[in-house]
C-alpha cells in the first residue's frame, strides 16, 4: 500500500520521543511526518525518525514537480488523447508554435496604424481546425436598420434557433457593447464610427473562431458597413437589412427615443435628424409592411435557410 505524507506534525511535551500509536487506527504519529499505513502482522508500516535525512525528503518531494516542469501537455488534433512531450522534442519540433524559443527563426516586426514593432504570431491550430471542431463555419451576420425596426429582436431569436440546432453563436448587440467595449464613445459622428470600426474587428474574431457571431446595430452608414465586410473573407459577411418604414419604427418606439429626438433632446438621432443609408445589395432582406407582421422566428428563418443553403451549419 502506498504511503501518504502529511505536513510535519510537532508533538507536544509530554509526547513520547518514540511517538504514540493511536489504539484506535493503528497510525504511528513520528517527528516530522505522519506516515499512514495499515495494520500487518500487528506491525505499523511507516518510516524510521532515524532513517529520515532532510535531503532525502527534498529530493523525493521535489522529483514530482521537477517532472512536470519538464514538460508539457499537447493534445492530438481530432483526437481526445494526450500524449506527454519533453521541452527538447517541442523545441525540436518543426511546426513549433514558438519558433523563437529554437532562435532558429527571426521574427519580423511591423507597424499597424500607432502600433510599432508587432508582429502577427500564427498558431498550427487553424481556423479550420476550429470550424471541424464545433461543425459549423464562422460567419458574420450583420443586422443593421433604424432604431424600432426589430434588429435585437431578431437577433435573440436567430441565436435560439441555432442553439436548438446545436450551433454556436454570439451576439453583439450595439447596446450591450456600448455598456462595455464601446463605453468611452459618445453618438457623435467620429465616435459612431469607431463604434462600428470595434464591433466589426470582435466580430471577425468570433468569426475566425468559428463562432457565427450576429452584430446587432443601426450601422447608418454604408461606408462603415463595407469596411467591416472588408475584414472577413469574401461569402462569410452576411448583411441582413430590417426593411422597416420609419413610421412604424417611430409607432414602435419602445425605448423613447423618437419622442425625445422630435422633442430636439437628442441631436443626431437616425431617421430624425441624420440620415440612414440603406444596403444596396444586401445579402437578406426582412420586410416588414402595414398590416399583420411575421414573428421574430419566422423572420429568424430566413437568415437560417440561408445559412444551411450556403453551408455554414457543417464543418
Amino acid at each position: 500500500m502506498s504511503t501518504i505524507r502529511a505536513k510535519p506534525v510537532l508533538m507536544s511535551s509530554s509526547s513520547s520521543s518514540s511517538g504514540l500509536e493511536s489504539p484506535n487506527t493503528g497510525f504511528t504519529k513520528k517527528l516530522g511526518f505522519i506516515h499512514i499505513g495499515e495494520l500487518s502482522n500487528n506491525k505499523v508500516v511507516g518510516l524510521d525518525r532515524k532513517k529520515l535525512r532532510v535531503s532525502n525528503v527534498r529530493s523525493n518531494f521535489l522529483q514530482p514537480i521537477k517532472a512536470i516542469e519538464d514538460s508539457k501537455t499537447t493534445y492530438l488534433n481530432g483526437d481526445n488523447s494526450v500524449r506527454r512531450s519533453t521541452e527538447s522534442e517541442l523545441q525540436q519540433s518543426s511546426d513549433c508554435d514558438c519558433p523563437g524559443i529554437s532562435g532558429n527563426k527571426t521574427i519580423k516586426v511591423s507597424s499597424v496604424g500607432k502600433s510599432t514593432n508587432i508582429a502577427w504570431h500564427d498558431c498550427s491550430v487553424g481556423k479550420l481546425d476550429r470550424q471541424q471542431l464545433l461543425q459549423q463555419k464562422g460567419c458574420v451576420i450583420w443586422i443593421t436598420g433604424l432604431s424600432g425596426s426589430g434588429k435585437s429582436t431578431v437577433a435573440c431569436a436567430l441565436s435560439r434557433r441555432l442553439n436548438h440546432k446545436g450551433k454556436l453563436s454570439y451576439i453583439l448587440d450595439g447596446d450591450n457593447v456600448r455598456h462595455g467595449l464601446n463605453r468611452d464613445l459618445s453618438f457623435k459622428a467620429e465616435d459612431r464610427a469607431e463604434n462600428i470600426r470595434r464591433i466589426g474587428e470582435v466580430a471577425k474574431l468570433f468569426a475566425d473562431a468559428g463562432v457565427i457571431c450576429i452584430a446587432s446595430l443601426i450601422s447608418p452608414y454604408r461606408t462603415d458597413r463595407d469596411a467591416c465586410r472588408a475584414l472577413v473573407p469574401d461569402g462569410e459577411f452576411i448583411e441582413v437589412f430590417m426593411d422597416v418604414p420609419l413610421h412604424i419604427c417611430e409607432a414602435r418606439d419602445s425605448k423613447g427615443l423618437y419622442k425625445l429626438a422630435r422633442a430636439g433632446k437628442i441631436k443626431g438621432f437616425t431617421g430624425v435628424d441624420d440620415p440612414y443609408e440603406p444596403p444596396l445589395n444586401s445579402e437578406i432582406v426582412i420586410e416588414v409592411k402595414d398590416g399583420p407582421c411575421s414573428s421574430p422566428f419566422d423572420m429568424a428563418d430566413q437568415v437560417v435557410s440561408f445559412l444551411e443553403e450556403k453551408g455554414f451549419l457543417q464543418a
